[in-house]
């Protein structure tokens, strides 16, 4: 059984990360790290890392960048492996994840779906299939509240298919205007709306056919299950940074 260690157990994530390991024969949470505890919980939850005194297997982390440095700190001092499932990360940020990833396994990835990460493998095997001869446009789908355009997923997919041609497209995000006839570049274009969770199209567009592939988010929930799904199979491994691929990988 692997223990974790809920990291922003008070948000509206850790308490879908929790519910999941509720019903979870292979992971359990045996404690939280949170300035503010949910009512109600059977398990301890401190608001430092110096004062967790459980055995812990994994962290997930859903919380901020704020607690970052502490918790590293500390997953470092215990040899625990951190799955990081936040976001916002400054250069700073990313600079001390390198350095701890030296040390401990560290899981970080743009999009928790196992979907999603599926995607971002299929749209590299289409544009390489496909070549030159289609138009590639991506468009992004989210809620009324999110603050950022496009979608870290977004780019994801389009580096991904940039691959295909060895980064050699430009992207442009969304076109107004007399632009003139497309060019070689990869379209972006974002949707903002309503309570839509996640959704992002690949569209391939030749001469006479169109292929699009596609993935939706119906809920946050998904993200929570692939941070499960990671936690599950970082526990145990040696020092180095992981994502979606390597767990993809073994599938």
């Amino acid at each position: 059984m692997v223990n974790v260690l809920i990291c922003g157990i008070g948000g509206k994530m850790g308490a879908n990360v929790l519910s999941l390991l509720n019903g979870d024969g292979e992971a359990r949470a045996v404690c939280g790290v949170d300035l503010h505890a949910p009512e109600n919980l059977s398990l301890p939850v401190y608001k430092s890392f110096a004062s967790v005194a459980e055995k812990v297997d994994v962290i997930i982390d859903f919380s901020s960048p704020a607690a970052l440095e502490s918790e590293l700190e500390w997953a470092v001092k215990h040899g625990v492996p951190v799955v990081l499932a936040a976001t916002g990360y400054t250069e700073k940020h990313l600079k001390i994840i390198d350095d701890a990833a030296k040390k401990i396994a560290v899981f970080r990835t743009a999009n928790f779906s196992l979907g999603v990460n599926l995607l971002v493998k299929l749209v590299r095997e289409a544009a390489e299939a496909l070549g030159e001869k289609f138009d590639i446009e991506i468009v992004e789908k989210h809620h009324n509240q999110k603050v950022d355009a496009p979608s870290g997923t977004a780019l994801m997919l389009a580096e991904s298919v940039n691959g295909a041609f060895d980064n050699d497209k430009p992207y442009l995000n969304g076109r107004q205007g007399i632009i003139g006839k497309r060019g070689n570049e990869i379209g972006i274009h974002a949707v903002r709306g309503g309570t839509i969770v996640g959704e992002h199209d690949v569209i391939f567009a030749g001469d006479d056919e169109v292929i699009t592939l596609s993935h939706a988010a119906h809920s946050k929930r998904v993200f929570a299950a692939g941070a499960v799904k990671a936690a599950k199979w970082l526990a145990g491994k040696g020092s180095g940074k992981y994502d979606m691929k390597d767990v993809l990988a073994e599938l």
